[in-house]
């Protein structure tokens, strides 16, 4: 069996779905993490180079290059592999602040629809069982983006939406019926755990660190997965 995670930055499959990830690595699956918004810009100004030195790096570190290495070792921390897609972040498709980040589309991004063609090619060629994403949980654009792409490229395919987390901490429980609940073991927590924890460029800005990430982590039960035609 054959499971992707269309995720739509480096974090959001293993900070929402590490769970689930690796329980069906160890039940035998093919887990792949596809991450759409990984694609360098060499001179990041304005907002995008805010949002990196908000992290606390300088403006002359490769950002995007060292959270695909961050990447790259959460997925090794889960069993899976890494599919690291070219599109860029929102700040870097005139998102100038971080409230545009969580408000309408802008008119003349269309992203989703290279995004969606790029998605009709992965899954034509891996042929999934499963195809997991956001259920847009915090209403981040690039969320969003990701999740009408995944409409128009999955056809037949099955798909299930996580919560995205953080984000579900700070929003109502869903109305709709979850199609999967995974209740998590104290190795599927322990593994998500050190998943999440590979993102150190992330932990700071997102948790308070890689300490309060994990006790976080450690009060989840299970992890929720909703039927894209419930959303």
């Amino acid at each position: 069996m054959k499971l992707i995670a269309i995720s739509p930055h480096l974090d959001d499959a293993a900070f929402s779905a590490g769970g689930l990830l690796a329980s069906r690595v160890d039940q035998g699956w093919d887990v792949t993490v596809a991450t759409c918004f990984t694609g360098n810009v060499a001179q990041p100004t304005g907002f995008a180079l805010a949002c990196q030195l908000d992290k606390g790096l300088g403006a002359d570190i490769d950002y995007m290059a060292l959270r695909r290495g961050e990447d790259l070792a959460a997925c090794r921390a889960l069993g899976g592999r890494a599919i690291h897609l070219p599109f860029l972040e929102a700040p870097h498709r005139g998102y100038a602040s971080a409230k545009m980040l969580f408000a309408a589309r802008l008119p003349d991004d269309r992203i989703v629809d290279d995004l969606a063609a790029a998605l009709v090619e992965l899954f034509a060629a891996e042929k999934p069982d499963l195809v997991l994403g956001p259920l847009c949980l915090g209403n981040h654009v690039d969320h969003h983006v990701v999740l009408d792409a995944i409409r128009r490229s999955c056809a037949d395919l099955t798909v299930l939406l996580w919560e995205d987390w953080p984000y579900a901490d700070r929003e109502d429980r869903v109305a709709a019926m979850p199609a999967v609940i995974e209740q998590l073991t104290p190795e599927t927590r322990a593994r998500r755990i050190a998943a999440c924890a590979a993102y150190g460029s992330q932990l700071g800005f997102q948790f308070g660190g890689v300490e309060a990430m994990s006790a976080r982590t450690e009060r989840i039960f299970e992890e929720r997965f909703y039927p894209l035609h419930a959303h």
